[in-house]
């Protein structure tokens, strides 16, 4: 692959012809921009038209993997001898084309800040192609990678373990708030290409080949995340090794969730976009519960997707480019096999959080969360740590204090047309992970009136007089649901 010194040279020469995705999209506009994500060309080539200069002729060449001419490339990439050596370009007799796609990539947020580029493999199936991938085939931005970085906890970090790097587009986001980053990847064309995206964005990441947490071992992190190749298939035939490891089930994730915890520092976060396996004969969140109990970590686990085991199948059988192919019928029959020999029926996806709060007692949530939430979610998840500390306290320390309720909570109203009042009081975040709960009169009364000027105690004592009902009584019950909504972060204590 390119030498450091010829990757930041290239990276000038990028930038200096405006092939960085801000100027790209402001040629191409928003529309061509989202049809290249699905994979699609034809808008970008319209967009361009018969345009030669040098950042056309770049989108051409990585984006749109046409070949360009050898006059049009050269003028566009200076010398193209040091990429035509590493197979980032090649030539032949029509002129020269892309060996591998770099793509202008950009976040900014506010805990991350970056405009760049990724390094990866030529897409396959684009513009409908029945392409199939190499066995280690290194992934680009995905939707997938897209998910994991802004589920992410971005606060600052001593340091991060992204394991699994593949291209290295979690490295790039985590060394902006991270002192130092280790990647890892079983696969060393992952570690090649993860090392060309390093160099052309200036970066020193800490490379290291290797399966799981084989290559740090001893080691603790302040943040991990990963995106782990959690595909379940049979373990016969041919792996592409970006999506598939070769462990029964779910074991994988399992693995990445249980040896992970191991290398938390304290207060350290662990966080992994994964699969899990659903059987007839053990509810799934208590297949969670017991990858997570060892572990002896506060944990969120979200499961955002459920999947039959025929769509699942099917789902990563077009990911392979099989559709349309002799192997494709074969491929599908091993596999369904393969899934009624181990029980599974079906397959969760989503998200799990693991935080080393040395708690006593864990705070664990394992929930089905299949709606909207409010992106970065990353947020929520940071938020969420911080709320189970702050619901983690005695009664009297919890009644004692001033709450706040949050100004971006609506209270929703729900009733039959005419009737005199609501049946039902919903209070909805408009942030975070988007939660609903449902409130009766009284805790909709104390909640009212939640503005950090008085203690819980005082506003339950007000209006249980109000109601004329017992204050201990009703001091009780709304202490218990005050921690749930402490918990999912409705309520905040100012400083």
């Amino acid at each position: 692959m390119l030498s450091r010194a010829h990757a930041e040279r290239l990276a000038e020469r990028l930038r200096s012809v405006g092939y960085t995705l801000g100027a790209v999209t402001d040629r191409i506009g928003p529309e061509s921009t989202a049809a290249l994500a699905r994979n699609t060309t034809v808008a970008a080539a319209r967009a361009l038209g018969t345009d030669t200069d040098p950042q056309a002729t770049l989108a051409r060449l990585f984006l749109l993997q046409q070949t360009v001419p050898d006059a049009a490339a050269r003028a566009a990439l200076g010398d193209p001898e040091p990429l035509l050596a590493a197979g980032i370009v090649a030539a032949d007799a029509d002129g020269i084309r892309a060996g591998i796609e770099i793509r202008p990539y950009a976040a900014d947020g506010a805990a991350v800040s970056f405009d760049g580029w990724i390094a990866n493999d030529l897409i396959p199936n684009l513009d409908g192609r029945l392409g199939r991938s190499r066995p280690d085939y290194v992934l680009g931005a995905s939707p997938a990678s897209t998910t994991l970085s802004r589920m992410t906890v971005r606060r600052p970090a001593g340091r991060a373990l992204d394991l699994g790097t593949g291209c290295g587009i979690q490295s790039l986001l985590l060394a902006q708030h991270a002192d130092a980053v280790v990647a890892t990847d079983l696969n060393p064309r992952a570690i090649a290409m993860a090392r060309l995206t390093a160099g052309l964005n200036g970066l020193d990441l800490d490379l290291r080949t290797g399966s799981l947490y084989e290559p740090v071992v001893g080691e603790a992190f302040d943040l991990i995340v990963t995106n782990p190749p959690y595909v379940m298939s049979p373990p016969d035939g041919e792996r592409l090794v970006y999506r598939e490891g070769r462990f029964t089930a779910d074991d994988l994730v399992r693995r990445v969730v249980v040896e992970g915890a191991a290398h938390l520092a304290p207060d350290g976060t662990l966080q992994v976009l994964g699969n899990w396996a659903i059987t007839d004969d053990e509810p799934w969140t208590e297949r969670l519960r017991g990858w997570i109990a060892p572990t002896g970590c506060d944990a969120l686990v979200l499961q955002r997707e459920h999947f039959d085991a025929y769509e699942y199948i099917e789902m990563w059988l077009a990911d392979a480019g099989l559709p349309g192919t002799v192997d494709y019928l074969p491929r599908y029959r091993a596999w369904a096999d393969y899934f009624d020999g181990l029980g599974i029926t079906g397959v969760g996806m989503g998200w799990i959080a693991l935080h080393r709060a040395e708690r006593t007692t864990p705070d664990v949530r394992i929930e089905e969360w299949p709606h909207a939430v409010v992106q970065p979610v990353g947020d929520a998840f940071a938020a969420h740590q911080r709320d189970a500390d702050r619901a983690a306290v005695a009664d009297a320390a919890l009644l004692g204090q001033a709450w706040r309720l949050d100004p971006r909570v609506d209270a929703e109203t729900i009733g039959r047309p005419g009737a005199a009042d609501p049946e039902h009081l919903v209070l909805r975040q408009r942030y975070g992970f988007g939660r609903a709960v449902e409130v009766d009169t009284a805790l909709a009364a104390v909640l009212g009136a939640c503005d950090g000027d008085l203690p819980a105690s005082a506003l339950i004592a007000a209006v249980a007089g109000l109601l004329e009902v017992d204050a201990a009584a009703l001091a009780s019950e709304i202490a218990v649901r005050l921690r749930e909504l402490i918990r999912d972060g409705y309520l905040a204590a100012d400083p």
